[in-house]
């Protein structure tokens, strides 16, 4: 019995301790994991007992596609590329042209489609990567890498998007939507610490150190097969979390990575630092090393009340590039 007892008691106890590594209440996390660290938070929560104790969070099994669909017509920042897929190779064109040997003279005329991409790396369903913010008159990321040093032609060299780990986290959704009653948030709607303590304690639950968090504002319940309606995205897609907002998340939850349904996750007018942009994705990426989710289709696990989950995700390996881009990350219920 004694024995059943001290299980019982370790249990409980783990989840007051995940997280810890490298989070200090009211102060985040930062520039802690060493000189050469180009992960950030997510130190926090990779070790495979903490994977382990997300995955033990499933109870049903069910999985919820947070990722959106995208193509040439898609809404997408305005700071950003367009997005080209063009055929680059075609069943009509190899037979035509003959010019690859083996399908020349292809006894069941076998071939082939591939494809050829012109796009931004901030498209989609997005994880933004440490350096994608710089700051300061070196132009200076996260854990102090300056252009001069890691920058360049063809992408950066410390900090890229390849260096994103695999996240198998323990996550919540904040649906501010839901709690205001409204189908999506209106422009400029600010997310501070009142508005996300009000929603949380409307749904019964609460973030703890080294949760992931996203945040609801209904803007995707707009994007339909391709996101091609841009004036009604834009209508909603400036709705986001504050500075303070951020702060409160990180240095008194210890959230260890935040994401939204919008293409930028802050408020497009944060109003007590008017005429200031940036500022939660400077504060979250260099400042604290706090990787931003961007784009994520909340819209069902809103219906069906999912507001604790297993958060899943994993981005393309393209060495360099600034942001984990047209990804699908999971919510496991």
């Amino acid at each position: 019995m004694f024995l059943r007892k001290m299980a019982t008691v370790v249990l409980l106890a783990a989840p007051l301790l995940w997280g810890q590594k490298g989070w200090q209440k009211g102060k985040g996390y930062g520039w802690v994991y060493g000189p050469s660290d180009e992960v950030g938070a997510l130190n926090a929560v990779t070790s495979p007992s903490q994977v382990l104790e997300a995955l033990r969070q499933v109870k049903t099994g069910r999985v919820y596609d947070l990722g959106v669909p995208v193509d040439r017509s898609s809404y997408k920042w305005p700071g950003h590329a367009p997005t080209e897929i063009t055929t680059f190779r075609s069943p009509e064109g190899l037979k035509r042209g003959k010019d690859l040997a083996p399908f020349a003279g292809h006894k069941k005329q076998l071939a082939f489609h591939s494809c050829v991409l012109f796009t931004s790396d901030n498209i989609g369903t997005q994880i933004d990567g440490l350096g994608h913010i710089t700051t300061g008159p070196d132009n200076h990321w996260y854990n102090g890498f300056k252009e001069q040093d890691a920058g360049g032609d063809f992408g950066i060299r410390k900090a890229d998007a390849d260096t994103i780990p695999p996240i198998i986290a323990r996550a919540v959704l904040i649906d501010v939507a839901g709690w205001k009653g409204v189908d999506a948030l209106p422009a400029n709607f600010a997310i501070g610490p009142k508005e996300l303590q009000a929603a949380l304690a409307a749904q019964g639950v609460d973030v703890n150190p080294g949760d992931a968090v996203l945040i609801r504002t209904g803007t995707l319940r707009y994007w339909g097969e391709n996101g091609a309606d841009h004036a009604k995205i834009a209508q909603h897609d400036s709705a986001g979390l504050t500075l303070e907002g951020a702060r409160w998340l990180v240095e008194q939850k210890g959230a260890v990575f935040i994401g939204s349904d919008t293409s930028g996750l802050e408020v497009g007018e944060d109003p007590q630092h008017p005429g200031v942009v940036n500022l939660v994705h400077e504060y979250l990426l260099v400042e604290q090393g706090v990787h931003i989710g961007e784009f994520h289709n909340l819209e069902e696990l809103a219906r069906n009340k999912v507001y604790r989950f297993t958060y899943v995700a994993v981005t393309n390996r393209f060495k360099g590039t600034v942001a984990g881009f047209a990804l699908r990350p999971l919510a496991i219920e």
